[in-house]
């Protein structure tokens, strides 16, 4: 029998569901769980899979130490008295801040909307906890609010989901990670507790509470990521599969199913005694959710100090990352694999070829590109190593169940769960089998391409023909690289022989050029979006001009929708300018171990805090000189020329290198 027939034999996902479902048992919080970085509970689960390791017969079995901003969330209970004058009870959720209380202290809580600045208008919340209603998906995130009222002295503040979020049931509660500092706390409440006790408000908006919490920031903490292997033949170079396990409340699709889908590819290639070509490295991450305080990039910790702090030696040596999220959860009839743009010519062609799986998605899959940032593949290709995650973000489940106490096994799908084993455990082997890294370059550059808006670039005097002309040269040699990667891995499976020496050469090449795109060629905006260099500098352009348009005609309020879409203005519009200021100059002005992965994607930042300020002010008062704001304007419009000026030269050079590296593999191939 073959070894794809013998491992989709060997499969127990039962026994994956039951470690899953074990997991749930560590929680910090003993009410609602929570297995926080650097918690107890994120110790224990870790203890916990280390032993397992050990026990499936994983070589290597390690703990790798990482450091992280801890959390640990025991409590959060508030009481309040309805009409009736009933003690009333409820539970909250928190999100990584600090708040001790010394038993159940008495409070005023106060109701203030959305919690933007004009919310504060005459109110006075000095001491008092705050309650706010947003919408954390379609609004703004939680940590403006939160520091908002911070800043005007509030004790903390509570968020209750109006929608984007937990939208599955009324009494959901939701967790996020804060991108705020510890020192302005947070906590959630459902919208059922919410209605309860917006009822007994007095008439200025407030009722006495008393509240009873502990939920405790620990700065720079060791935590441990886990690692086991099944070494290869080829012991220098190796694949490695991933998920983290840490989690909000009870964690069970997420991460839980991933971890323990991981560890069961694992246990069915042990259990038939297969010995890959490669070492294959199984890592159970840390510190995903949140791991770094007060920074804007505070998720994927784990992964981003395993890469760049404990094994910045597997760049070259890691030809590719299976990183695993919410496998056990259906999105409909299609299912999804987000890659790299690198590898999604061989993913396309693996999945065509693959034998009939367990029928969960009628539609078959889809490969698209490239990653996003909203899990660990993210760090792990920033740090020169092709990434792949399933996908997982594309059902309702994110604005239902995601992150609230409702991510249980209620929505589990054995079906779905059984076929991403099988579907994972065959594209493992379909790369391990490959003699040579099978990247394919010629989408990151056509891509390139499209994302170059001529006109604009040639408005501000950039070599945008050059760039053009380069990439499209780059494109095609990567095309010719890639036919002669297929031949030489066809003739590798065929049992030919070959110069493996050789191949390797080309291949770190191959991943060295690799490295230097993600380098070169990934940006960020501020939505945390992937951008190619330019595309910052462009799109400001665009709204730029729209909206000294809209002035010129006297029509500001288009104006100010187009200054709403430039960088980080639409915070411009409502909180205060310390908010803004303290959310703007932490992404600039933080030493890179800060900001992990995120540190210096963001470029070409325009503050028009001032602007939009004094145009609000006219706009509500009837004024119509804008002037002034024409002529700030046309200077923002220039400096942002001579960006995109600058960006097209940095990518000429990026371009002429990654050539250059990539006609060195061509001659080792």
């Amino acid at each position: 029998m073959a070894w794809k027939e013998q491992y989709m034999e060997a499969l127990d996902v039962a026994a994956s569901c039951r470690l899953a479902k074990e997991m749930e048992e560590y929680r910090s919080n003993p009410k609602l769980g929570y297995r926080p970085a650097g918690s107890r509970a994120e110790f224990e689960t870790g203890e916990r899979l280390k032993r397992e390791m050990e026990a499936m017969g994983l070589s290597n079995v390690r703990k790798d130490e990482i450091l992280v901003d801890g959390w640990e969330f025991e409590k959060a209970e508030l009481t309040y008295k309805d009409r009736a004058g009933k003690t009333c009870r409820v539970i909250l959720g928190a999100y990584q801040t600090d708040f001790v209380t010394n038993d159940e202290e008495s409070f005023d809580l106060v109701f203030l909307g959305k919690g933007t600045a004009r919310d504060y208008e005459g109110k006075e919340v000095r001491g008092k906890l705050v309650v706010v209603e947003i919408n954390q998906r379609n609004e703004w995130w939680i940590n403006f609010p939160v520091y908002q009222a911070y800043e005007k002295g509030a004790k903390a503040l509570i968020a209750v989901q109006t929608g984007g979020y937990g939208q599955i049931d009324k009494q959901a509660l939701n967790a996020q990670d804060i991108a705020g500092p510890a020192e302005a706390p947070a906590f959630s409440m459902s919208q059922e507790d919410w209605e309860r006790i917006r009822e007994c408000l007095d008439e200025k908006g407030e009722i006495r509470v008393g509240l009873d919490a502990r939920s405790v920031v620990m700065k720079d903490v060791p935590t441990y990521n886990i690692v086991g292997e099944i070494p290869g033949k080829r012991p220098e170079r190796m694949i490695l599969l991933s998920a983290h396990y840490d989690s909000y409340f009870s964690g069970f699709q997420d991460d839980n199913t991933a971890i323990a889908m991981m560890l069961g590819i694992a246990r069915a290639f042990l259990k038939i005694d297969y010995q890959p070509e490669n070492t294959w490295v199984f890592c159970a991450m840390a510190a995903e959710e949140w791991g770094k305080c007060d920074t804007k990039y505070d998720w994927s910790t784990g992964a981003y100090q395993e890469i760049f702090k404990v094994h910045p030696d597997w760049a070259g040596k890691v030809i590719g990352n299976f990183n695993f999220e919410l496998p056990a959860l259906s999105n409909g009839n299609l299912d999804g694999i987000r890659s790299t743009y690198e590898y999604r010519d061989f993913l396309e062609e693996c999945v065509k070829k693959l034998p009939a799986l367990t029928p969960a998605y009628l539609e078959g899959v889809r490969v698209s590109a490239p990653i996003e940032t909203w899990s660990d593949d993210f760090s792990v290709a920033i740090g020169g190593i092709p990434s792949m995650v399933n996908e997982f973000s594309a059902g309702p489940f994110m604005e239902t169940h995601y992150h609230s106490q409702f991510d249980s096994d209620e929505f589990y799908d054995e079906a779905v769960y059984r076929f991403h084993h099988e579907l994972y455990g065959l594209l493992l082997l379909e790369l391990d089998s490959q003699a040579v890294v099978p990247l394919n370059f010629a989408e990151v550059f056509e891509e390139a391409a499209k994302s170059l808006d001529v006109i604009y670039c040639q408005k501000a005097g950039a070599r945008v023909t050059t760039l053009l002309e380069l990439l499209e040269k780059a494109q095609e040699l990567s095309d010719e690289i890639y036919d002669r990667i297929w031949d030489v891995n066809e003739a590798y499976l065929a049992g030919e022989k070959m110069d493996l020496e050789k191949i390797r050469e080309a291949e770190k090449k191959l991943l060295s050029v690799f490295k230097m795109e993600q380098d070169r060629f990934v940006r960020l905006n501020w939505s945390d979006e992937v951008l190619f260099p330019e595309e910052a500098a462009q799109n400001n352009l665009y709204y730029i001009r729209k909206a000294i348009r809209s002035l010129k005609r006297k029509n500001p309020e288009t104006a100010l929708e187009a200054l709403y879409e430039i960088d980080n203005n639409a915070y411009a519009f409502q909180f205060s300018r310390s908010v803004y200021q303290h959310f703007t100059d932490y992404v600039f002005h933080q030493e890179a171990e800060r900001l992990q992965w995120g540190a210096g994607r963001i470029v070409h930042h325009e503050n028009l805090y001032d602007l939009v300020e004094g145009l609000l002010k006219k706009y509500r008062t009837g004024g119509t000189d804008v002037r002034d704001e024409i002529l700030r304007l046309e200077a923002v419009e220039k400096r942002q020329q001579s960006y995109l000026k600058e960006d097209v030269d940095y990518m000429i050079k990026s371009t002429e290198k990654m050539l250059l590296t990539l006609q060195e593999a061509k001659q080792l191939l």
